[in-house]
């Protein structure tokens, strides 16, 4: 039977002592980590999310204490009345914070019996991600998820003091809202009052904070939860966590110089890292074409070089025919591996890049005495001098190319690249490097729909030089946007908005909406830009993302709670369920069981 806390009080979490406590008695309370019986010695770690303390017990001392210490067992969550002491020299840890110290017991109480644990309550374990979700509550006792957690606390409280301090007002937005499917599905509420109608819950706040704008507030931000309901992968949830902004009577680079000043406060008080701004501001296309992606890792080299002038003439008909058909003939320089790839290595490569609907790659490999290439037949001697010397090729390098329509020349390779630097072990992985992409086409043409879409969302002001396209030539504007982008991973994103009515419309119309439909989903928002909407601008950033990159996770469900697996579901919970008929009934709905 558990014992009663009656009567003692904590004073200190476990790490909070040290040799300046050597002697004061002192009431600590825990989780049994480990225990380890010496004959006449007991000793007991005692874990908090503070860390561990060494407790003794000693029949010598005290052999009724000592009998109970022994039917302790990992996981007992108990409480210990002790006196602090000095460890004897050969038994200081230095490893531990406590590792000078032990608390003497004299009194012991068992507050908590437990079970064998599923899984082991340790660092970096090994256990199966399944079980780990199934049993949260105790994977997250593991010293490195409570790191993570402690970590996300910090870097929230960081960001409300630094856009406290900067004017920025904490303004709460709605959960229940409307449905304005443009995008990733919304999670959809029935409303028990409004028989057949539902709310949907936010994928972001973006129209209330421009609401807040028109109201007068200047400055918002909020850290909230937000929800699509999409396809997931290992930086994505059906939930979660944007650090939201927006700013009134601002300007592109009045948006990027005050989240600049953000993340350098942040890395500096979170991780005491010292982060120099302003950060690179590189425009998409050169993103795309220097490294085949709008999220590029600029720690490394191996950028894409366009060789397709150099090659639009040769004799082979895989170049030739790429570029007649409007695409590219793009290479990489891998440095050195032509002398350390072997054939079937090099082969491999040609599978990898298939995966991103590449039909192939062709290679060619720099020898001291010439070159090993299957395709080096089909140039002259003055074309392959030309090629080499544009990729700076030095014998022992290997020269990939990819020929294709340039979506697939920049995805597979941008892929590669990051691959090949995987390989290699190019990437430095205590390096933290920051970078703005900017002036983001505003438009993409969906060929499915046959029509155009927002390459963000259609709240976004084209730049003014490109307004003048808006009826001639849409897909030739460029967007007033910027994403922010660590170590090959965007973390946050947003642009300067439409403020005026005519434009927003006129957009909306651009995207297909009749003039109804733009009023029945979006009204609340152009009857408000009547009434005297001030230009603004801002963005978002995904907490998960930026948590688990500055806690060098490999995924954001190590710095959720309780996060939801690849099929949207909660192991521990068993989220989504069915519910009780008599509910539906309530909302009017009737469910198809499968």
């Amino acid at each position: 039977m558990s014992e009663s806390i009656y009567g003692l009080k904590r004073t200190h979490m476990c790490t909070e002592l040290g040799v300046k406590n050597i002697g004061e008695k002192v009431t600590v309370m825990g989780w049994v980590h480990k225990r380890r019986d010496l004959g006449g010695l007991i000793f007991i770690s005692l874990r908090d999310r503070t860390g561990l303390l060494q407790i003794v017990f000693s029949s010598e001392r005290n052999q009724e204490l000592f009998e109970k210490a022994s039917t302790v067992r990992s996981e007992y969550v108990i409480a210990v009345v002790g006196v602090v002491a000095a460890r004897a020299p050969e038994a200081v840890n230095p490893k531990l914070k406590t590792g000078e110290i032990e608390i003497v017991a004299s009194e012991l109480r068992i507050l908590s019996k437990a079970e064998t644990p599923p899984i082991y309550i340790e660092e970096d374990t090994d256990a199966n991600e399944a079980v780990r979700l199934k049993y949260r509550y105790l994977d997250l006792r593991r010293p490195d998820m409570q790191r993570n957690l402690m970590l996300r606390h910090k870097i929230a409280k960081v960001t409300r003091d630094y856009f406290d301090a900067n004017g920025f007002l904490e303004i709460e937005t709605p959960m229940l809202t409307k449905s304005t499917p443009e995008g990733a599905r919304d999670y959809l509420v029935p409303s028990r009052v409004h028989p057949g109608k539902f709310y949907a819950l936010p994928q972001s706040p973006q129209l209330f904070k421009q609401l807040l704008m028109v109201s007068g507030f200047d400055r918002y931000f909020q850290i909230v939860k937000c929800f699509r309901d999409e396809d997931l992968r290992a930086d994505r949830q059906p939930e979660f966590t944007q650090i939201d902004l927006e700013m009134s009577f601002v300007n592109v680079d009045d948006v990027l110089t005050i989240n600049e000043g953000f993340i350098k406060k942040l890395f500096k008080e979170v991780l005491d890292i010292d982060i120099q701004t302003p950060f690179i501001r590189m425009p998409y296309q050169e993103a795309m074409d220097r490294f085949g992606t709008d999220k590029p890792d600029i720690r490394f080299g191996m950028e894409l070089v366009d060789v397709s002038d150099l090659v639009k003439n040769c004799g082979f008909r895989v170049f030739t025919d790429a570029i007649a058909a409007g695409g590219s003939v793009r290479a990489i320089n891998a440095k050195g591996c032509g002398a350390k790839f072997s054939r079937k290595e090099i082969d491999s490569l040609g599978e990898f890049v298939k995966t991103y609907k590449a039909k192939g790659m062709a290679w060619i490999v720099v020898e001291e005495n010439g070159l090993r290439s299957s395709i080096a037949k089909f140039f002259s001697d003055e074309d392959i001098k030309a090629v080499l010397s544009r990729m700076g090729a030095e014998p022992g390098d290997l020269i990939c190319f990819v020929a294709d329509k340039n979506s697939v020349v920049y995805d597979s390779l941008g892929a590669l690249r990051v691959e090949l630097a995987k390989r290699l072990n190019l990437i430095n992985k205590d390096e933290f490097r920051f970078l703005w992409v900017t002036e983001f086409p505003l438009l993409e043409y969906d060929e499915e729909e046959k029509r155009w879409v927002a390459k963000h969302h259609p709240f976004t002001s084209p730049m003014d030089e490109d307004i003048k396209y808006i009826d001639t030539d849409p897909g030739r504007m460029r967007a007033k946007a910027y994403d922010i982008v660590l170590n090959g991973v965007e973390i946050g994103g947003g642009s300067i908005r439409i403020h005026s009515q005519e434009l927003q419309s006129k957009m909306f119309k651009l995207l297909g909406f009749t003039e109804e439909q733009a009023w029945e989903r979006f009204g609340f928002l152009l009857e408000a830009f009547k009434y005297g909407t001030p230009p603004h601008g801002g963005m978002a950033y995904g907490l998960d993302r930026l948590v688990m990159l500055m806690a060098k996770r490999n995924s954001i469900r190590d710095v959720i709670a309780f996060p939801k697996v690849q099929n949207a579901s909660c192991p521990m919970t068993n989220a989504p369920d069915f519910v009780d008929k008599r509910q539906l009934e309530e909302l009017h709905i009737r469910a198809t069981e499968e």
